[in-house]
């Protein structure tokens, strides 16, 4: 999501961008709406960058040895289904 510069720490960088990319850039992007476009598409980088190494460091931690009661599709789909069950009952106990 994207920050509003107005209510957090901002700092001014400069970059050098190619030629090329600046034109792509300039094509759907209006001049006065480039920092926000680039900040939002920072952000959704380093996003996947985390995702990414979020799994890295979790690669092996799931094993179907484990876990057999989730071997198959419809085991999954059970264990989903209980799963929406509960927060239903949660959310009636909550509320109630």
């Amino acid at each position: 999501m994207a920050s509003n510069s107005s209510h957090v720490d901002v700092q001014k960088i400069t970059v050098s961008v190619p030629r090329q990319l600046l034109n792509r850039l300039d094509e759907h992007v209006a001049r006065r709406q480039r920092g926000r476009f680039i900040v939002e598409a920072i952000e959704e980088r380093l996003d996947l960058e985390e995702q990414v190494a979020a799994l890295d460091e979790t690669a092996g931690a799931w094993s179907d040895e484990d876990h057999p009661d989730m071997l198959t599709d419809q085991d999954i789909d059970h264990w989903l289904e209980e799963l929406r069950r509960s927060w239903s009952s949660t959310e009636t106990q909550n509320h109630g």
